[in-house]
């Protein structure tokens, strides 16, 4: 039986009075969300219009009336990426090493949190949040050149333990065997702080009624966190996961690039390393441009895919 009320043309239209006359009111309220409006205008839509030159063939020395008078070549340039050598490599790391980092980095936050929930010392609570939350202000370029002193062969902390236990210096960033596992500590380190901030907002949502009850009944400090601080904050877990799968094709450019070399292309060539070095080293706009175009594309598939899973698991989704 279908339960849904239509609305009659008159309700619709004193809805739209309504919703008018609450917008001049509040009108202050709405002047200030303009800038952030302008912001996502400017740099985030208008640009979106340059992803036609994936479907042309444009050259920088061409100009920019080329844009608008060049021939379509389609899905000329998808085609070619698909059927290059790099593409299963550079799939295959992409897709890894955002694996690793939300394998590890997302379960890190969320016990970080949990971990700081149970503290009862106020001073040592904020003590160890501060220290936590530094790194995600460090920009990467810093952190990246942390990496590169600790990890030296040239007198880093790392291979001066290695040489003083009686072993040889060893070039971790140069060795494939390390690079990802590098990436992954120094994402995790950087990240972990700043990712528990939302799981620490949710739990003070959580009913204090519900831990004196569980208490009184004797239920232990972990019985508690399982039973009631992880279900009072599930949502918050969902929609996090959601979005993280959402950007599971940005393994992290900046870190990538500032960190790796030719010698460890084969673990650490990612696809929006791939398009840089097409786009800005070797001019193949086009190209380049439908190669982050594809990635985008699957990156929202992935996250549409991921949204719909779990408001059919229990109803919870980003909308």
């Amino acid at each position: 039986m279908n339960t849904a009320v239509s609305e009659s043309p008159g309700s619709r239209l004193a809805t739209g009075r309504r919703l008018w006359t609450a917008v001049k009111v509040h009108r202050f309220y709405y002047y200030l969300i303009l800038p952030g409006i302008l912001y996502f205008v400017i740099f985030d839509y208008i640009p979106m219009f340059g992803v036609i030159i994936a479907f042309k063939d444009i050259s920088p020395f061409e100009g920019v009336d080329a844009i608008f008078t060049s021939d379509w070549v389609g899905f000329k340039h998808f085609s070619k990426f698909i059927h290059s050598y790099y593409f299963w490599n550079v799939m295959r790391n992409t897709l890894l090493l955002s694996c690793y980092k939300l394998f590890f980095g997302f379960p890190a936050s969320l016990l970080l949190a949990l971990l700081l929930n149970e503290l009862r010392s106020a001073v040592y609570k904020r003590v160890v949040q501060t220290i936590s939350y530094l790194p995600h202000f460090i920009s990467t370029v810093v952190v990246a050149g942390l990496a590169m002193m600790i990890l030296s062969t040239d007198g880093g902390l790392i291979n001066a333990a290695v040489v003083f236990l009686g072993g040889e210096p060893v070039h971790f960033l140069g060795s494939p065997g390390y690079f990802r596992s590098i990436l992954v500590i120094a994402h995790v380190w950087q990240s972990i702080g700043w990712g528990s901030i939302l799981y620490l907002a949710a739990m003070t949502g959580i009913d204090p009624g519900l831990y004196e009850a569980a208490r009184m009944d004797g239920a232990s400090r972990l019985r508690q966190a399982w039973h009631i601080t992880l279900p009072g904050i599930a949502p918050v877990i969902v929609i996090l996961l959601i979005l993280s799968i959402g950007g599971l094709l940005n393994a992290g450019f900046e870190q990538v690039l500032l960190l790796y070399s030719p010698s460890v292309y084969e673990v650490a060539d990612i696809i929006d390393t791939y398009v840089y070095r097409e786009g800005l080293t070797k001019l193949n706009y086009s190209f380049a441009t439908a190669v982050g175009l594809f990635k985008n594309i699957i990156a929202m598939l992935l996250i549409l895919g991921s949204n719909y899973i779990a408001k059919k698991m229990n109803h919870t989704g980003i909308w």
